[in-house]
């Protein structure tokens, strides 16, 4: 009785784990899909013949840390801001996916790998321009959105609550 009980419930797990995982593929199939929307696809990315690049580190972020009162509120918090949230989910849903990323120095490099594709891909298709802040920003937010998971899985185990990707 005990033996079969044990069985019915490994496989209960089993299916549980597989449709939290579909789960996760499907809200990160959305999520790039939407990324590939903004970064390539959106209308205020106009094709251009100018190659615009800033490969001086910080220059762009201090510009509008700096001169603030000369954006919009949402130009300023777009740019400062929107680079990290935008990668927050990276950072977040891949370890969930894949166990060789649970590791945050893998997660880092891969995130800063991601960042340093997109800008490259939007200079050399003349949709966007190069900026070496901008791989800074989409990277600290992929390793917040890593941060945001470790701490979200640490208040999981303090309430008893096993979570599955991070205990197969």
């Amino acid at each position: 009785m005990f033996r079969r009980y044990k069985m019915l419930n490994l496989i209960k797990n089993f299916l549980l784990k597989r449709k939290a995982k579909t789960f996760i593929w499907i809200i990160f199939i959305l999520y790039f899909s939407y990324m590939v929307d903004i970064l390539f696809l959106a209308s205020f990315r106009q094709n251009t013949n100018l190659e615009e690049y800033n490969l001086k580190p910080f220059k762009t972020i201090l510009m509008y840390i700096m001169y603030y009162h000369y954006f919009t509120f949402q130009n300023w918090f777009a740019n400062l801001f929107g680079n990290i949230l935008a990668f927050m989910p990276l950072g977040f849903i891949i370890p969930l996916l894949f166990q060789r990323m649970k590791n945050g120095f893998k997660l880092f490099l891969l995130t800063f790998f991601i960042s340093f594709t997109v800008e490259l891909i939007q200079l050399l298709g003349h949709i966007g321009g190069f900026d070496v802040d901008d791989i800074t920003l989409n990277t600290i937010g992929g390793i917040f959105g890593y941060w945001m998971l470790l701490f979200m899985l640490s208040l999981f185990s303090k309430v008893r609550i096993e979570f599955w990707t991070f205990h197969e």
